[in-house]
């Protein structure tokens, strides 16, 4: 055959042909103007070794430039266990797309059922799907869903505090879905409550969407919000950094109906942006307004511990249009990262990581405002990531950080955000402050 790699032989393809009346495959593209066919060669290079490709890679890998990470803004440089990759390709669980077919699909329905049962728990909500496709997008599904369940009720309120990318993906959505999105004020860097209650009062709202730590790494304190949003029947939705969890005050403790956030910070490496998983979990009564799908446990025949889909909205399969959302499937395997992260971990790991990254951030920030030439754009409580204005030229100390080797933050205006995690030493940490002194 002329194509080796093609499963169809010459009988295939002329029955094929014969089938739609055509002698040859020229035949079959012939609606095709001759004016915009290809007809060069192809610029496919020479064919390679198996040890050859590997040494291009290799060279090809050492031109990126590995740098010392300070930055954030969504996205973390956690330290990742050596075992997650090895675990992560076993056969039973690194399978093909959905597992429709529950009686070959256990592996992958064990892990997302475990998967729901670490992130109910982390956020303190009722109900976990089987993750989304990443946070920003996840946000976004929770504000049509609280548009959905507000019947008539098109208008979503969005924190000014909320990380603009995510802020610009709700816009996207929102276009063509007939929602209209407003802005919640800030005020010194947090959430105006006052503007909040001011908003609800003029009716219309069905959810209410904010950020903890928000986009400048500030532990708000939401305290009313969940009540406010209630009193006028609206959805308060709550995004959230995953790992912070661990030791912040939970979605369930603020009152939230639906919290969705990134899981990238359960140990999932920074990899260029992605791929990386979405979470989104609510309350019980919610959970038939909830896109994606839910795994169960159950007992098959023998009485044999089973798992299975248990919920998934029809409307994503047959009645499109009238769908909450089309959202079946993401990167599962990023939920089965993500759940090996937590096992290894466990609840305590989970708390030291994230304590460890706490007392860097503050430990970096002291520091930075030791020299004199810094000063914190609010003087709010933070985690481990915060945002401080440079009394000098922003781009030239950002250049010097990157001569150096460091990621040295993400530039916003005439500041730069912050961000600390557990990888970072206390000698890393040293030596940025040496280089911000200069």
């Amino acid at each position: 055959m002329d194509y080796k790699y093609f499963p169809h032989t010459e009988s295939d393809l002329k029955a094929m042909m014969e089938k739609v009346g055509v002698k040859d495959l020229d035949g079959l593209y012939a609606q095709i103007p001759d004016a915009i066919r290809f007809k060069n060669d192809y610029q496919l290079p020479s064919e390679m070794s198996e040890i050859e490709v590997r040494q291009l890679f290799d060279k090809l890998g050492s031109q990126n430039l590995q740098m010392t990470c300070f930055a954030g803004y969504g996205v973390y440089d956690h330290y990742t266990p050596s075992v997650i990759p090895s675990l992560l390709q076993r056969s039973e669980f690194l399978t093909s797309y959905t597992p429709y077919q529950a009686e070959i699909s256990q592996g992958t329905l064990h892990y997302i059922f475990e998967y729901q049962s670490m992130m109910a728990e982390l956020t303190g909500m009722d109900i976990s799907n089987a993750s989304m496709y990443d946070g920003t997008t996840a946000t976004a599904e929770a504000m049509m869903m609280a548009v959905a369940a507000g019947k008539k009720q098109n208008k979503v309120l969005v924190s000014d505090t909320l990380n603009p990318d995510t802020r610009k993906v709700l816009d996207t959505y929102a276009l063509h879905q007939g929602i209209e999105l407003e802005t919640i004020a800030e005020k010194d860097g947090v959430t105006d409550i006052d503007d909040l209650k001011s908003l609800l009062a003029q009716g219309g709202v069905a959810g209410v969407i904010v950020q903890q730590p928000n986009a400048f790494g500030i532990v708000e304190d939401y305290t009313g919000f969940a009540e406010a949003c209630h009193d006028n029947k609206a959805l308060f939705i709550m995004n959230s950094v995953a790992a912070d969890l661990a030791v912040l005050k939970t979605p369930g403790e603020w009152g939230a109906d639906i919290a969705v956030g990134d899981g990238q910070s359960l140990g999932i490496p920074m990899q260029f942006g992605g791929p990386y998983v979405g979470y989104m979990c609510c309350t019980e009564k919610l959970i038939r307004k909830m896109p994606g799908r839910i795994v169960g446990m159950t007992k098959d025949n023998r009485d044999q511990r089973a798992f299975v889909l248990t919920l998934q909205a029809r409307e994503q399969h047959i009645r499109r249009q009238k769908a909450t959302s089309n959202i079946c499937s993401n990167q599962s395997l990023m939920a089965l990262f993500v759940t090996i992260y937590m096992s290894l971990m466990g609840k305590q790991g989970l708390k030291e990581a994230a304590e460890l990254s706490y007392a860097g951030a503050h430990y970096l920030c002291d520091k930075l405002l030791a020299t004199g030439k810094f000063h914190l754009a609010y003087d709010k409580p933070f985690f481990n990531e915060f945002f401080v204005k440079y009394d000098g030229d922003v781009d030239a100390l950002y250049q010097r950080f990157i001569d150096a080797g460091i990621l040295g933050g993400v530039k916003i205006g005439d500041g730069i955000l912050f961000a600390v995690t557990e990888k970072r030493t206390k000698e890393e940490i040293d030596n940025l402050v040496k280089i911000a002194a200069l």
